[in-house]
């Protein structure tokens, strides 16, 4: 069966190949998330502000996909990718890129960085909501769990954490419980599956439209390459070009 987001996949996958680099299990373990958050609240018109931080960078183009997408980048931009003069290099630089809402390096500092723009938009009485989506890699950073405690000492109810659990970190260090931690730290959380789209866009909502003045988690259940067997959980093909036979066979299993 033919993944969802079949295109944006196969854009992804010509980028890093035309490139020369980039994560394509990663960007494929969010991409399905992001293309929802830009579909129903980036690009609505529905009365409130809404922004979207990427933090675990490496998933940058996915970011750059869904960016072309809604018309953020040009094709020419995308075209460019990892160029030496180009606007789009391995990880999204918020000072080139349009639409970036903030540069990504080290991971980590995508969380205190929408912390800090969720606080500012109550101080100003901002109508917005803010949304961030973080790896579960990232989550045995420091900084996430420091900036869960302002979080919910400051009642930002407006801000958003999306959390990729694909799993990959708990090779190495597992998680016990991702949502207990969070709710342990005094956040409202939400479970769902992060390659199905009924379910994204049902906790976004939950979360979006949840009245208590606590900020929000939403745990998405993903799986690294989903949609195409050969990359899915394989480690070797975190950061991986795939040959000529190897790309044959991937863009069969998205439909190309």
């Amino acid at each position: 069966m033919t993944p969802p987001n079949s295109d944006l996949r196969s854009r992804i996958v010509q980028l890093v190949c035309a490139g020369g680099g980039g994560h394509i299990p990663s960007s494929f373990s969010v991409i399905d998330i992001i293309d929802l958050v830009y579909s129903r609240y980036i690009t609505s018109a529905d009365g409130l502000h809404y922004t979207f931080t990427l933090s675990k960078g490496h998933a940058a183009c996915a970011l750059y996909s869904v960016l072309h997408k809604y018309g953020y980048l040009t094709s020419e931009h995308l075209n460019s990718y990892l160029n030496y003069d180009s606007i789009l290099g391995g990880h999204p630089d918020s000072t080139k890129v349009p639409g970036a809402e903030a540069s990504a390096g080290s991971l980590g500092h995508g969380l205190p960085y929408t912390v800090g723009r969720a606080l500012a938009s109550k101080i100003a009485s901002t109508n917005a909501i803010h949304f961030v989506l973080v790896g579960d890699g990232e989550c045995h950073e420091g900084t996430i769990w420091e900036s869960a405690i302002v979080a919910n000492n400051l009642s930002l109810n407006n801000l958003i954490v999306l959390i990729d659990y694909n799993k990959s970190s708990d090779q190495i260090c597992p998680h016990n419980s991702l949502l207990d931690q969070f709710e342990s730290f005094g956040w409202k959380v939400f479970e769902a599956d992060g390659h199905d789209t009924d379910a994204i866009s049902t906790a976004l909502a939950l979360a979006v439209n949840d009245s208590c003045s606590k900020p929000r988690a939403i745990l998405f259940n993903t799986i690294k390459g989903f949609g195409v067997p050969m990359l899915e959980g394989h480690g070797p093909w975190h950061y991986k070009i795939p040959n000529e036979a190897e790309l044959t066979i991937i863009m069969k299993a998205l439909g190309q």
